[in-house]
């Protein structure tokens, strides 16, 4: 396989997993807020401005008003702002195409009838009233994609290829919503007496990242900080946690390098030996310094992403 042809494999996962938590995101926070319990979380100003921090947009001067039709536009259908759902199903699409003849038709045929649906959506009815009907096709579109991926390509190279892709994304998104949410709270302890490690935005973290049910199962209790980041961060058995996704990175990129010998300046090295530190990881190290954990897992995933590219891309 030429080295482009795996590296557009590997974005086209990236892209469609990032539309997909993009999407979510956007589902969640506008609606949890219409029954949020404190004054803060139910403040639209405050649901917009948190939606473009987590699309690396945020707004750092409080005294800007938003306009709703205009954020939500820019976030989903703006052709123009690179980070856009439409210019992520692009890309993925773009990418598909570059690999026509390595993925399956049932997978193309997916791809290009997503495209064309969030290519079409009426941005007039997007902004007025179409919010939860164009999220919710995108999420469950994309689910569709990864079931195509899973069930229509052999389990060989390309799939392991694309599953990186979709992984290192996952964890990516994973991490930037737990950072948004994070400052969410911080926010908006004190409104109606809402505290840090019992606010109402652990709760929407858990639904952005569908791990609300399966958190409240394992836990028996009402989502706190601390109980939050340990599911979405160090189980290993959430399909959405960090520790997950660099289990399947580890697990797809042996069977690129299936070499034996010791090689430290390899990427499954790299990510055997992130994989590892998390591993062994208490909660409480990690909630004692949130933030600077974020940036440590981010540039983790950066410094894998750019070795990947390096070993397996470069052309």
């Amino acid at each position: 396989m030429l080295a482009r042809v795996a590296n557009n494999l590997f974005w086209m996962g990236r892209y469609i997993e990032r539309s997909e938590h993009i999407a979510r995101y956007m589902n969640v926070n506008y609606f949890s807020s219409l029954d949020a319990p404190n004054a803060r979380s139910q403040d639209r100003q405050f649901v917009l401005r948190s939606m473009l921090f987590m699309v690396g947009d945020p707004v750092h001067d409080d005294s800007t008003v938003l306009e709703e039709e205009k954020v939500l536009y820019k976030i989903g259908l703006n052709p123009e702002f690179p980070f856009s759902i439409i210019n992520n199903v692009k890309y993925a699409r773009e990418n598909a195409n570059s690999a026509r003849d390595l993925i399956s038709t049932e997978l193309y045929e997916s791809i290009n009838k997503f495209y064309h649906f969030v290519l079409n959506y009426p941005v007039e009815t997007f902004v007025k009233n179409g919010l939860y009907d164009f999220t919710v096709n995108v999420a469950e579109m994309t689910a569709i994609l990864r079931g195509k991926i899973r069930g229509t390509l052999l389990h060989d190279s390309v799939y392991a290829i694309i599953l990186m892709g979709v992984n290192i994304e996952r964890a990516t998104q994973i991490i930037r919503i737990i950072n948004t949410k994070y400052n969410d709270a911080l926010e908006a302890q004190g409104s109606y007496g809402d505290k840090f490690s019992n606010s109402f935005e652990w709760t929407t973290l858990l639904k952005c990242a569908e791990s609300y049910d399966m958190m409240r199962r394992l836990y028996k209790k009402t989502p706190t900080s601390i109980s939050t980041l340990e599911f979405l961060i160090l189980n290993p058995n959430c399909p959405r946690s960090v520790m997950n996704s660099l289990n399947q990175v580890h697990k797809h990129i042996k069977q690129l390098d299936q070499s034996t010998k010791y090689n430290k300046n390899s990427t499954a090295f790299l990510v055997g030996k992130v994989r590892s530190e998390y591993e062994f990881k208490h909660i409480e190290e990690i909630e004692g310094n949130i933030q600077a954990f974020i940036d440590q897992i981010l540039k983790s995933l950066t410094e894998i992403s750019q070795k990947m590219d390096k070993e397996f891309f470069n052309y």
